[in-house]
């Protein structure tokens, strides 16, 4: 209930309104049930109309020429004010870029420039909203309008240069040979359709869309789609690892597991090698990334390690002489990597005097290796033919002694019955 007390003070009269204890309650139970709205905090934009009415003293609730005349100077303000930012100072910026050693600005300038200047158009149209005098419901539209807006603008102008960083990151890699730059565009596609997503939620967030309950469903669905994808799952987070490790690239001899081959494509799903056959072996990536991997083309040399066998009639200085003729052979050959050479009479083998000879081919391509295998081993047999010497191969020799001998002839003198 309300009261009045009048008070008469030199010929005034003062009257006071208050308000009793009930009434307060009721007024503060219905502002909390939300039958009626707390007034809504101006926005920068509101802030920014409210000041320039005040600097032209426009008091009027009514919509006059000068809110007319505000508005319209607004919007011509920020179109040249668009127009100078677009022309002049990103001007200026890129020439500066084109200066710079980096290609990363030159990349990152032209892509903010379409971002910076819609912005700053719709602060204008929105600014020059705000000036006029709208109906509340034309108002609260308006209001819900510049925040998609600007939001949309924000995640825009993130989208590219997360776009050009990640260009920049490309030619980098394709310029160091990195495996990596094979997954760019799917890691590109990736990343866009995060700050998407993210993007569409904060606007849904900023409209009053309940998203907490929405990923709430979005978690048991995806629960739900994990399990039933967790083979494609896991083949897609070993070709992440593949592209972070970057055991092998494209064109490399490889061994994974117990395939061996060329690899000619890495895919989000499987790894394809081409066999020495010529088939084609298509492997899982989650195998590639938890199998040994065996990469041919990365070694810095190729080992050769084989066994010569020569005759047992060989004397010591002949085996010493050959020896010394073989290792001349493999220190003037080019194709041979001088750092470790090894020519040694090994072994008495079962039929043969063994040499055993290693060495590394400067060269790790097969095709080359096996050049200087055979230009070596041609060497090697001219210089065991030009000693006099002979390779050994599987033979038995049959000695029979002075006792052996008679009782074979014994066995032929024997009358026959």
């Amino acid at each position: 209930m309300l009261s009045s007390l009048g008070a008469q003070s030199d010929g005034e009269s003062v009257s006071v309104v208050t308000t009793s204890p009930d009434v307060a309650t009721q007024a503060a139970a219905a502002i909390h049930s939300g039958a009626v709205e707390m007034p809504r905090s101006p926005d920068f934009l509101e802030e920014l109309a409210d000041a320039l009415l005040a600097i032209f003293d426009v008091r009027s609730s009514e919509n006059t020429w000068q809110h007319y005349a505000i508005a319209g100077t607004l919007l011509i303000g920020f179109y040249l004010l668009r127009n100078l930012l677009t022309l002049w100072i990103f001007g200026s910026l890129k020439k500066l870029a084109a200066r710079t050693r980096t290609t990363f600005d030159d990349k990152l300038f032209p892509s903010l420039e379409a971002p910076v200047s819609t912005f700053i158009a719709l602060v204008g149209i929105f600014a020059a909203l705000k000036i006029l005098k709208l109906d509340p419901a034309t108002d609260e539209v308006v209001s819900n309008a510049a925040t998609v807006a600007f939001l949309i603008c924000f995640f825009w102008a993130l989208i590219r240069t997360l776009n050009a960083f990640l260009d920049h990151l490309t030619e980098i890699a394709k310029a160091r040979g990195a495996g990596v730059a094979a997954f760019m565009p799917w890691i590109k596609k990736t990343l866009v359709t995060v700050f998407v997503i993210l993007g569409v939620l904060m606007v849904a967030q900023s409209l009053g869309a309940d998203v907490k309950t929405f990923l709430a469903g979005l978690g048991l669905g995806g629960l739900a789609f994990a399990l039933a994808a967790q083979d494609t799952i896991a083949n897609v987070f070993g070709s992440v690892v593949i592209a972070v490790d970057q055991p092998f690239r494209i064109g490399e001899f490889v061994q994974i597991g117990s395939h061996m081959g060329t690899v000619e494509d890495i895919g989000l799903r499987s790894t394809r090698l081409r066999t020495p056959q010529r088939t084609l072996i298509v492997i899982p990536n989650k195998t590639v990334a938890a199998d040994a991997i065996n990469n041919f083309t990365k070694m810095p040399q190729r080992r050769v390690d084989q066994t010569i066998g020569i005759t047992y009639d060989t004397t010591p200085e002949q085996m010493e002489q050959i020896l010394a003729e073989m290792r001349t052979i493999l220190e003037k050959d080019p194709g041979v990597h001088q750092d470790y050479i090894l020519v040694r009479f090994a072994a008495y083998g079962a039929y043969s005097l063994d040499i055993q000879v290693v060495y590394f081919t400067a060269d790790p391509d097969m095709r080359k290796s096996f050049e200087v295998r055979e230009r070596v081993n041609l060497a090697f047999m001219r210089a065991v033919r030009g000693r006099g010497l002979s390779f050994a191969f599987p033979t038995q020799t049959m000695e029979f002694g002075e006792s052996a001998r008679k009782v074979f002839s014994a066995g032929r003198a024997e009358p026959q019955s």
